[in-house]
C-alpha cells in the first residue's frame, strides 16, 4: 500500500496532508525518515511512525466475492504458462484478493475471493471438517454398489479416501440453465469434508467412471445460487452472515 494511503486509512491525515507530512521528513519507516512520495509500505512487515509515534495498522475491509469458475481457467492470482486466471474474470480493483478452494483446471462451479485470512483457512485446513458439495457428471448409470463403496472407502494412492455420495435426481430450476440433464448420463452429489488433490476425479478413476463434467456448488453454507459460469458478485448480507457463522464456528 501507498504510503500515504496508508497514513490516510490509519486516520493520521488526508493523503494530500500525508504528502505533506512526508515531504516534510515527519514519516519514519522502519526507523529511517522517508521522503520519497509513491513508497510502498509492507502491511505485515513494516513499522511506520509520524513525529516518533506509532502508526496503529488500518484494518483492512474485508471483502468477499461469490464466482461461478468455467472450465479452462486457473484457480490462482497468475500462471507461469500464461493461460487465463480465476483474477482475469473480475475487475482490477478486486486483483489483491486470493481464491478459497482450489479447483483444477477442467472443474467448475464456486470459488470464494477474499482478502480474509482467517476465513481462508477455516475453509481450507482440514481440521475444521467444513463441507463441499460436487455435482459430478459420469457416463453409464451409477449402481446402488458403487454408491456404498464411495462411501465406504475407496484405496487411492495416499490412502483410503470416502465421501458421502447420492445420484442427483433433478437438477434445481436456478442452476438448470447452464446444468443440463443429458440422456445416457448421471449426475452424482459428492459431499467431501477433506480436500486431496484431484480427490473426486481419482475416487471415479478408481472405479472405472468417466467424469464428463465437476462442479462444485457449495462450500459449507454458502451456495452457488443462480450465478453462471464466469460471473460473481460481491457476498450479499445474508452471505456475510453465513461466513461470519464460518468464522466462529470451532
Amino acid at each position: 500500500m501507498r504510503l500515504n494511503k496508508f497514513l490516510a486509512h490509519a486516520g493520521i491525515a488526508s493523503r494530500r496532508t500525508a504528502d505533506k507530512l512526508i515531504a516534510a521528513g515527519r514519516v519514519q519507516i522502519n526507523g529511517q525518515i522517508t521522503r520519497t512520495m509513491g513508497i510502498q509500505v509492507d502491511l505485515e512487515q513494516d513499522v511506520v511512525k509520524v513525529d516518533g509515534k506509532l502508526v496503529q495498522k488500518p484494518t483492512p475491509h474485508k471483502t468477499y466475492l461469490l464466482l461461478n469458475k468455467p472450465p479452462g481457467v486457473i484457480t490462482s492470482r497468475k500462471d507461469p504458462e500464461g493461460r487465463p486466471t480465476i483474477l482475469d474474470l473480475v475487475p482490477k480493483k478486486y486483483h489483491h484478493l486470493h481464491p478459497v478452494g482450489r479447483l483444477d483446471y477442467q472443474s467448475e462451479g464456486l470459488v470464494l475471493l477474499t482478502n480474509d485470512g482467517d476465513l481462508t483457512q477455516r475453509l481450507s485446513h482440514p481440521s475444521f471438517q467444513h463441507e463441499k458439495e460436487y455435482w459430478v457428471q459420469v457416463d453409464g448409470f451409477v449402481p446402488n454398489v458403487v454408491l456404498y463403496k464411495f462411501r465406504k472407502g475407496v484405496l487411492l494412492e495416499d490412502g483410503t479416501a470416502r465421501a458421502r455420495v447420492r445420484r442427483l435426481s433433478k437438477i434445481p430450476p436456478e442452476q438448470r440453465f447452464w446444468i443440463q440433464e443429458t440422456t445416457g448420463r448421471t449426475w452424482l452429489a459428492f459431499i467431501l469434508h477433506e480436500g486431496r488433490n484431484r480427490q473426486i476425479r481419482r475416487m471415479c478413476e478408481a472405479l472405472d467412471l468417466h467424469i464428463r463434467r465437476l462442479v462444485r456448488v457449495r462450500m459449507q453454507s454458502l451456495h452457488i445460487g443462480d450465478l453462471k459460469p464466469g460471473q460473481w458478485q460481491p457476498a450479499t448480507s445474508r452471505q456475510r452472515r453465513a461466513i461470519q457463522g464460518i468464522k466462529k464456528n470451532r
